[in-house]
Protein backbone atom coordinates (compact mmCIF):
# COMPACT_ATOMS: atom_id res chain seq x y z
CA UNK A 1 0.00 0.00 0.00
CA UNK A 2 1.43 3.40 -1.04
CA UNK A 3 0.22 6.98 0.80
CA UNK A 4 0.19 10.26 -1.34
CA UNK A 5 -0.46 13.25 -0.33
CA UNK A 6 -2.69 15.55 -2.59
CA UNK A 7 -3.35 19.19 -2.03
CA UNK A 8 -6.58 21.00 -3.55
CA UNK A 9 -5.47 24.36 -4.57
CA UNK A 10 -7.03 27.17 -5.76
CA UNK A 11 -9.35 30.22 -5.25
CA UNK A 12 -11.87 30.98 -2.67
CA UNK A 13 -15.23 29.21 -3.85
CA UNK A 14 -14.11 27.63 -6.93
CA UNK A 15 -15.35 24.08 -5.39
CA UNK A 16 -12.18 22.52 -3.69
CA UNK A 17 -14.01 21.03 -1.05
CA UNK A 18 -17.17 20.07 -2.67
CA UNK A 19 -14.82 18.27 -5.42
CA UNK A 20 -13.13 16.53 -2.14
CA UNK A 21 -17.20 15.22 -0.96
CA UNK A 22 -17.80 14.19 -4.44
CA UNK A 23 -15.51 11.87 -4.68
CA UNK A 24 -14.20 10.45 -0.98
CA UNK A 25 -18.34 10.53 -0.26
CA UNK A 26 -20.38 10.29 -3.31
CA UNK A 27 -22.14 13.87 -2.22
CA UNK A 28 -22.88 17.62 -3.23
CA UNK A 29 -24.45 20.09 -1.17
CA UNK A 30 -25.49 24.25 -2.43
CA UNK A 31 -24.57 25.51 0.88
CA UNK A 32 -21.63 27.32 0.38
CA UNK A 33 -19.62 26.41 3.67
CA UNK A 34 -15.72 28.36 4.08
CA UNK A 35 -13.18 26.16 4.37
CA UNK A 36 -10.81 27.78 7.57
CA UNK A 37 -7.05 25.99 7.60
CA UNK A 38 -7.49 22.57 6.29
CA UNK A 39 -9.53 19.83 6.36
CA UNK A 40 -7.77 16.69 5.50
CA UNK A 41 -10.16 12.98 4.30
CA UNK A 42 -8.07 9.83 3.08
CA UNK A 43 -10.03 7.61 -0.05
CA UNK A 44 -8.11 4.50 -1.00
CA UNK A 45 -8.01 3.92 -4.92
CA UNK A 46 -6.75 1.08 -7.37
CA UNK A 47 -3.68 1.93 -9.58
CA UNK A 48 -2.79 -1.04 -11.85
CA UNK A 49 -1.96 -3.59 -9.23
CA UNK A 50 -1.33 -1.49 -6.37
CA UNK A 51 -3.67 0.37 -3.75
CA UNK A 52 -2.92 3.84 -3.00
CA UNK A 53 -4.23 5.51 -0.36
CA UNK A 54 -4.98 9.42 -1.36
CA UNK A 55 -4.53 12.18 1.59
CA UNK A 56 -6.61 14.75 0.51
CA UNK A 57 -5.82 18.43 1.75
CA UNK A 58 -8.42 20.53 1.27
CA UNK A 59 -7.35 24.04 1.61
CA UNK A 60 -8.68 26.78 1.76
CA UNK A 61 -9.32 29.49 -1.33
CA UNK A 62 -6.64 32.20 -1.88
CA UNK A 63 -8.54 35.43 -1.83
CA UNK A 64 -7.71 39.44 -2.13
CA UNK A 65 -7.41 39.15 2.00
CA UNK A 66 -5.77 36.03 2.89
CA UNK A 67 -2.79 34.42 0.53
CA UNK A 68 -2.26 30.10 0.89
CA UNK A 69 0.71 29.08 3.11
CA UNK A 70 2.37 26.99 1.37
CA UNK A 71 3.86 24.89 4.58
CA UNK A 72 0.50 23.19 4.01
CA UNK A 73 2.01 22.13 0.60
CA UNK A 74 5.23 20.69 1.86
CA UNK A 75 5.38 17.36 1.39
CA UNK A 76 2.36 17.15 -1.41
CA UNK A 77 2.91 14.35 -4.00
CA UNK A 78 0.92 16.21 -6.58
CA UNK A 79 -1.99 18.82 -6.54
CA UNK A 80 -5.11 19.56 -7.86
CA UNK A 81 -5.30 23.06 -9.44
CA UNK A 82 -8.87 23.98 -9.06
CA UNK A 83 -10.36 26.86 -11.16
CA UNK A 84 -13.86 28.13 -11.56
CA UNK A 85 -14.95 28.40 -15.24
CA UNK A 86 -17.37 30.89 -14.47
CA UNK A 87 -14.56 33.25 -12.96
CA UNK A 88 -11.62 34.31 -15.12
CA UNK A 89 -9.84 35.62 -12.12
CA UNK A 90 -9.86 32.14 -10.05
CA UNK A 91 -7.71 31.16 -13.16
CA UNK A 92 -5.38 33.91 -12.56
CA UNK A 93 -5.44 33.01 -8.73
CA UNK A 94 -4.56 29.57 -9.61
CA UNK A 95 -2.05 30.10 -12.41
CA UNK A 96 0.28 32.40 -9.07
CA UNK A 97 -0.45 29.24 -6.84
CA UNK A 98 0.80 27.20 -9.36
CA UNK A 99 3.83 28.85 -9.35
CA UNK A 100 4.12 29.29 -5.38
CA UNK A 101 3.74 25.32 -4.74
CA UNK A 102 6.43 24.85 -7.91
CA UNK A 103 9.01 26.80 -5.71
CA UNK A 104 7.81 25.02 -2.49
CA UNK A 105 7.71 21.38 -3.66
CA UNK A 106 9.36 21.69 -7.11
CA UNK A 107 8.04 19.94 -10.18
CA UNK A 108 5.37 17.29 -8.65
CA UNK A 109 2.57 15.76 -10.74
CA UNK A 110 -0.80 18.11 -10.94
CA UNK A 111 -3.77 18.55 -13.03
CA UNK A 112 -5.73 22.09 -13.67
CA UNK A 113 -9.15 20.71 -13.22
CA UNK A 114 -11.79 23.15 -14.79
CA UNK A 115 -15.01 22.74 -12.25
CA UNK A 116 -18.14 23.90 -12.80
CA UNK A 117 -19.13 22.00 -16.04
CA UNK A 118 -23.10 22.21 -15.28
CA UNK A 119 -22.44 25.85 -15.87
CA UNK A 120 -20.56 25.45 -19.14
CA UNK A 121 -23.20 28.43 -21.24
CA UNK A 122 -21.67 30.78 -18.39
CA UNK A 123 -18.07 30.27 -18.80
CA UNK A 124 -15.31 33.10 -18.87
CA UNK A 125 -12.24 30.23 -18.54
CA UNK A 126 -10.93 29.95 -22.88
CA UNK A 127 -10.30 25.91 -22.53
CA UNK A 128 -8.01 26.28 -25.38
CA UNK A 129 -5.71 28.87 -23.99
CA UNK A 130 -5.03 26.15 -20.88
CA UNK A 131 -4.35 23.47 -23.81
CA UNK A 132 -1.51 25.22 -25.27
CA UNK A 133 0.47 25.17 -22.30
CA UNK A 134 0.43 21.41 -22.61
CA UNK A 135 -0.84 20.46 -19.06
CA UNK A 136 -3.66 17.97 -18.11
CA UNK A 137 -6.37 19.47 -17.99
CA UNK A 138 -9.65 17.87 -16.65
CA UNK A 139 -12.95 19.52 -17.12
CA UNK A 140 -15.66 18.50 -13.96
CA UNK A 141 -18.59 19.14 -12.02
CA UNK A 142 -18.97 18.09 -8.26
CA UNK A 143 -22.35 19.29 -8.47
CA UNK A 144 -23.24 16.21 -10.96
CA UNK A 145 -19.92 14.26 -10.31
CA UNK A 146 -19.00 14.49 -14.26
CA UNK A 147 -15.68 14.18 -14.46
CA UNK A 148 -14.49 14.16 -10.45
CA UNK A 149 -13.09 10.25 -10.63
CA UNK A 150 -11.22 10.72 -13.85
CA UNK A 151 -9.55 13.96 -12.20
CA UNK A 152 -8.80 12.14 -9.46
CA UNK A 153 -7.52 8.91 -10.48
CA UNK A 154 -5.70 10.70 -13.07
CA UNK A 155 -3.42 12.35 -10.48
CA UNK A 156 -2.62 8.87 -8.58
CA UNK A 157 -1.66 7.68 -11.57
CA UNK A 158 0.46 9.92 -11.98
CA UNK A 159 2.01 10.17 -8.75
CA UNK A 160 2.08 6.67 -9.06
CA UNK A 161 4.58 6.88 -11.73
CA UNK A 162 6.95 9.55 -10.58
Amino acid sequence: MIQKKVCMLGAFAVGKTSLVSRFVHSIFSDKYLTTVGVKIEKKSVQVDDEQVDLILWDIYGEDDFQKVRMSYVRGTSGYLLVVDGTRQGSLDTALALHESAQRTVGSVPFILVLNKSDLMETWEVDQSALARRGWKVITTSAKTGDGVEDAFLALARAMARS
